[in-house]
C-alpha cells in the first residue's frame, strides 16, 4: 500500500474547513456535516455509512497501517501532522482519528409515527454536556424521539456529540422552528405532556406513563418558560429529600425517562 502524503500546513484548505466545522454551527448547518473524534465514534459512523471523510494523525496512521494495511482501504481520508491534528481536535488528548459525518434529518412525522410514543421535549437546554447526556440516556430508556426548540445548544456541537457516546446516530430528533405549534400537534394526537416543574405534584409511581406521553424539560437555570409550561397537561416533580429543590436537567430527564420505561415494562409483563 502506497503511503499517503502528510498535510503539514495549518493554511491547508481542508485543515481550515475542519477548524470551521469544529467551531461554527453555521458552517455545520450549511455543509450538512459534523465532526466526530475518537475510534468509537469514528467506527460507528463508518459502520452506519454516514462517514464522509476521515482524518488521521500521522502517528495514528503509521500505527494502523503497520497493524492492518487495509484499515484505510476504501476510505476517503487524509493524514495530518500530529501537531496540526492536535490543534484541530476539540479534546485535550486526541486519539488520532476524526471523521466528517453526514447529518441525519428527521421530520416531525418520523418522531410521531410510533403507536405509543415516549417523547422528550427540550426547551432552552444550553449546556452541551447536558444535551449529549440526555440523548445518551434517551437511547438507554427507549425514548422514541427527542424534540428541541431553537434556543437549545447546537446538537452537533463537538461536546454534545462526544457526550452522546454514539447515541446521536440512533436516537431520532427534531429541532422545531415553532416549538409551541409542535406542542399543539403533540396534544392533538392524544399524547399526554408532562412538564417537569417545581410547582408540579409528585408523579404517580404506577400507571402515569404507560400510554403515549412526553416529558417537557426546561433550561438548567430557569426551568421551563411559563408559556411552554402552560402547554402541559400535567405538571409533575420528582420526589426529593432534604433541602434540594431541583436536579440537574440531564439527571431529571433521566429519572423520568427510566420511570416511564419501568412502568411500561411492568405493564407489558402483566399482559404476558
Amino acid at each position: 500500500m502506497k503511503q499517503k502524503a502528510v498535510i503539514t500546513s495549518s493554511s491547508n484548505a481542508q485543515v481550515k474547513n475542519l477548524n470551521l466545522l469544529q467551531k461554527k454551527a453555521k458552517a455545520r448547518k450549511e455543509q450538512g456535516v459534523f465532526v466526530v473524534e475518537g475510534t468509537k465514534m469514528f467506527e460507528e459512523a463508518r459502520n452506519a455509512g454516514l462517514l464522509v471523510k476521515a482524518y488521521a494523525s500521522e502517528s495514528f496512521y503509521q500505527s494502523k497501517i503497520s497493524d492492518n494495511a487495509n484499515y484505510f482501504l476504501k476510505l476517503d481520508y487524509e493524514v495530518l501532522a500530529d501537531n496540526i491534528f492536535k490543534d484541530i481536535a476539540d479534546t485535550k488528548t486526541p486519539q488520532g482519528i476524526m471523521g466528517v459525518v453526514r447529518q441525519t434529518e428527521y421530520s416531525l412525522e418520523d418522531i410521531l409515527l410510533y403507536s405509543k410514543p415516549l417523547l422528550l421535549l427540550l426547551e432552552d437546554i444550553r449546556d452541551p454536556g447536558n444535551l449529549g447526556t440526555i440523548l445518551r440516556s434517551a437511547e438507554g430508556a427507549g425514548v422514541t424521539g427527542v424534540i428541541l426548540n431553537r434556543s437549545c445548544v447546537d446538537l452537533y456541537n463537538p461536546k454534545v456529540i462526544r457526550s452522546t457516546m454514539g447515541s446521536i446516530y440512533r436516537v431520532p430528533f427534531y429541532q422545531a422552528e415553532n416549538f409551541l405549534a409542535v406542542l399543539e400537534e403533540i396534544k392533538r394526537r392524544g399524547i399526554t405532556i408532562f412538564a417537569a416543574h417545581l410547582m408540579g405534584r409528585v408523579y404517580d409511581t404506577e400507571g402515569s406513563f404507560e400510554q403515549s406521553c412526553a416529558f417537557l424539560i426546561g433550561n438548567e437555570a430557569n426551568g421551563l418558560s411559563e408559556e411552554v409550561s402552560q402547554m402541559a397537561d400535567i405538571r409533575i416533580k420528582i420526589p426529593m429529600e432534604g433541602e434540594v429543590e431541583s436536579l440537574n436537567a440531564a439527571v431529571a430527564a433521566a429519572i423520568l425517562m427510566y420511570e416511564a420505561a419501568r412502568q411500561r415494562r411492568n405493564s407489558n409483563n402483566e399482559l404476558d
